[in-house]
C-alpha cells in the first residue's frame, strides 16, 4: 500500500490552502539555495490587527499562528508545485506582536508546530524553532512566522 500523498492528507484533514499572498515589497515569496526553501515572513489571512495578551489571546494567537502556517504551505505548494517535494522541516521563527505582560508566546506558535506535524507527520514535520515578542509587527498583525524546509531539489 502507498503512502498518502501531503495532497491527499490535506484533503483528509479538511485543509484548504489560500491562495498564495504577493510580497509587499521588493522580495521574493521564497528562495531556494542548496536544497533549502527559505520562505519570507507571512501572516495570518483576514490581516488581523493588535496585540496578543492586549486584544486577543492565546488561544486567538494559536489559531492566527495556524493561518500564517498556512500561508507558508501555499507558498511552498505553489513554488515546488506540489509540497510531496518537501523532505522535512527545518527551522519555523515567529513573531509575537504582545503586550508587555504576555507571556504564551511558545503556546501561540504551538498552532504552527501542531500544522506541521498534521500535514508532513512526525518524521518531516520536527523542526528546530525560536518565537519572540515583539513590540510591534508590520501592519499591526499579531503574529508573523518565517520558515526554512529541506526539498527534493530533483522533481
Amino acid at each position: 500500500m502507498s503512502e498518502q500523498s501531503i495532497e491527499e492528507r490535506l484533503k483528509s484533514l479538511h485543509i484548504e490552502l489560500p491562495t498564495v499572498s504577493e510580497p509587499a515589497a521588493k522580495y521574493a515569496n521564497c528562495m531556494i539555495v542548496n536544497g533549502l526553501v527559505f520562505v519570507s515572513g507571512k501572516g495570518p489571512a483576514g490581516n488581523p490587527k493588535g496585540k496578543l495578551g492586549i486584544d486577543y489571546t492565546t488561544e486567538d494567537g494559536y489559531r492566527f499562528a495556524r493561518l500564517a502556517g498556512l500561508e507558508v504551505l501555499a507558498v511552498l505548494k505553489d513554488t515546488l508545485g506540489s509540497l510531496d517535494r518537501v523532505k522535512r522541516a527545518v527551522k519555523i521563527q515567529g513573531f509575537v506582536n504582545a503586550g508587555p505582560d504576555f507571556e504564551e508566546h511558545h503556546k501561540v506558535l504551538n498552532g504552527y508546530s501542531d500544522l506541521l506535524f498534521e500535514v508532513f507527520g512526525e518524521s518531516k514535520g520536527i523542526h528546530a524553532r525560536s518565537v519572540l515578542g515583539a513590540v510591534s509587527l508590520r501592519n499591526n498583525l499579531p503574529v508573523v512566522v518565517d520558515s526554512i524546509f529541506e526539498v527534493d531539489a530533483t522533481s
